[in-house]
């Protein structure tokens, strides 16, 4: 058992220091030398794990996409009305971007699935772009857009912003500040939702 559990824990810190790393240096410039040395372990320990980098990208990717499927909803409970969807989209911005600022791994999880150095398995942000477009449709269905705003006028302006700050965030954590998006989101609004 304690064997089990110092490889867990040995895997895990592999896993966010390899997130650190793509999250500092990108893909193609981390090394397993260096994720292994943040790791606190051997290279030799990594490769007992993990088969190389690739496998270490997929891992996190693979975390991340888990976060996001959580964030919005679809980690396997039914599908259904939703009641005010633009609530529902409001808050689940939120709780992305406390994520994205609070965990590494969701952070790389996002950038390794844009890097064109990596093969990513999944591309999070087209996730995050369809649900968003679906929860805008479902407004549009239910007149909660303002006069004369269609679902696709207000999707691309929702889908640039969050991830506008996705990525500004990347690089300089203050546009993950709840304020920050507070700000957005009311100018958002005023412009695509009904008066209520």
């Amino acid at each position: 058992m304690v064997k089990q559990e110092r490889a867990a824990r040995t895997r895990e810190s592999l896993v966010r220091a390899a997130a650190e790393a793509f999250t500092d240096e990108g893909f193609a410039t981390a090394s397993i030398s260096g994720i292994s040395g943040r790791a606190g372990v051997t290279s030799g320990a990594l490769h007992f794990h993990f088969s190389g980098k690739d496998e270490l990208a997929r891992t996190v990717e693979g975390r991340a996409a888990a976060a996001l499927r959580v964030v919005t909803g679809t980690a396997g409970e039914p599908d259904g009305p939703v009641d005010d969807p633009l609530t529902l989209l409001v808050d689940s911005t939120y709780t992305l971007l406390a994520l994205l600022a609070g965990d590494v791994v969701v952070r790389a999880g996002f950038a390794l699935s844009a890097d064109v150095t990596h093969r990513s398995q999944v591309d999070l942000r087209a996730q995050w772009c369809e649900w968003t477009s679906e929860l805008i449709e479902a407004a549009g269905r239910q007149g909660l857009l303002a006069e004369g705003v269609s679902p696709q006028q207000a999707t691309p302006a929702v889908v640039a912003s969050i991830v506008g700050l996705e990525v500004l965030g990347a690089a300089d954590p203050g546009w993950f500040a709840a304020e920050t998006l507070t700000r957005i989101w009311s100018v958002l609004l005023s412009g695509i939702a009904a008066a209520r």
